[in-house]
């Protein structure tokens, strides 16, 4: 595996990865979660289309960086130290999505853990644009803010609890 930028790098696009809004988006993810260590940032690279970019806007797990736009390389090389030092999963709860024509907006209500099984160490919103095009699903836009005491989740992006 490399972790070379993707113009440097012929990549292969898993299909079952981009054949669906549901595929696309649980690729990421798989892709992101797992035990302390390296991830698989070349199939995640082929999850974006190109100048695709990634945009927290609030205080993340691993960084109170606030407000800041990444390309997908940029965010790999912010997040790597972090993911190959810490156990790290995130896991979907709920999904809204939207969709006109080619495009759709989901907002994916996520929980950030520290152990696959365990408790959630955080929860927020991933607001992701997806377009179809070329016979595939692309990412063009993930952003995404956590929880906090001041700034709960809506209810409208909670699962029901019954």
């Amino acid at each position: 595996m490399t972790d070379k930028p993707a113009e440097q790098v012929k990549l292969k696009v898993r299909p079952e990865d981009v054949e669906s809004p549901d595929a696309i988006i649980g690729a990421v993810y798989e892709i992101i979660s797992g035990p302390a260590g390296k991830r698989n940032w070349p199939r995640l690279r082929t999850l974006y289309i190109e100048d695709a970019r990634l945009i927290p806007i609030g205080k993340r797990v691993h960084n109170d960086g606030g407000f800041q736009v990444f390309s997908v390389d940029e965010w790999i090389d912010d997040a790597s130290s972090f993911l190959d030092e810490n156990d790290f999963w995130e896991k979907e709860i709920m999904r809204h999505s939207d969709r006109f024509g080619s495009m759709i907006q989901a907002f994916s209500t996520y929980e950030a853990l520290d152990k696959e099984d365990g408790q959630p160490i955080a929860r927020g919103i991933n607001s992701m644009q997806l377009l179809y095009k070329d016979d595939r699903w692309w990412i063009v836009t993930v952003m995404w803010d956590n929880e906090s005491e001041d700034k709960p989740i809506p209810r409208e992006f909670l699962p029901y609890l019954w």
